[in-house]
């Protein structure tokens, strides 16, 4: 049986990932920084200090790790009260996941974006525990955040299904013990020891039923 349910939020709940790029992009260039072409790819999934340190030292920002990080987070916490992309049929599908099982928030996201996020989306009471990689030792792919929340729902995390979009958020699930439910993004594929990892990959969030997540268990 499926005892809990653990949500990622950029990706499977907002489609924030082509905002985060937008913005990562124009700092780095603004900053006399070097974009790659496998950059975008390495972020998904790192903590805040993890991709502040990136930006300032691989890249080449001339800014410290610490002001990369509050002036990027200034950035996009700007963007959202603008507008909070909710990715299309999300809302519908935690709310009815969360009526049959305990679901949680497994983000890389900073926590005052994660607050904002649900906030503007009425999600907020729908997990019962909600937690950022800064408040983990190390970001995904490690195992680290999907642990601490399964934990915080008092539920085995082999016990627990995981829904995630990005090949690090897929390793960091599946290195916790818990089945996954890949949703990838249409601009960011998953690579192929990633997409490997998950039992079951959907074309949409909204394909994801209390049927679905019954035969994962």
């Amino acid at each position: 049986m499926t005892d809990a349910v653990v949500f990622d939020l950029d990706g499977v709940i907002v489609d924030s990932e082509p905002v985060w790029e937008e913005v990562r992009r124009a700092y780095v260039a603004a900053h006399g920084g070097t974009w790659q072409p496998d950059t975008q790819r390495r972020l998904m999934g790192m903590s805040t200090g993890e991709w502040a340190h990136y930006l300032s030292g691989e890249l080449g920002v001339g800014r410290t790790a610490e002001q990369v990080a509050v002036e990027v987070v200034e950035e996009m916490t700007r963007r959202y009260r603008d507008h909070v992309p909710l990715i299309d049929g999300a809302d519908e599908v935690v709310r009815r996941l969360a009526t049959r099982w305990p679901l949680g928030l497994a983000s890389s996201s900073p926590t005052r974006l994660i607050e904002a996020a649900l906030a503007a989306t009425g999600l907020t009471d729908a997990f019962g525990a909600t937690l950022s990689t800064e408040q983990t030792e190390r970001g995904k792919p490690a195992p680290d955040v999907y642990l601490s929340v399964a934990q915080r729902l008092g539920v085995d995390p082999t016990r627990c299904a995981a829904v995630e979009d990005s090949s690090n958020g897929v390793r960091s699930a599946a290195a916790a013990g818990m089945r996954v439910v890949a949703v990838p993004h249409g601009s960011y594929p998953l690579d192929p020891d990633a997409a490997g990892l998950a039992v079951v990959t959907l074309n949409a969030i909204g394909e994801l039923t209390p049927e679905l997540v019954d035969e994962l268990g």
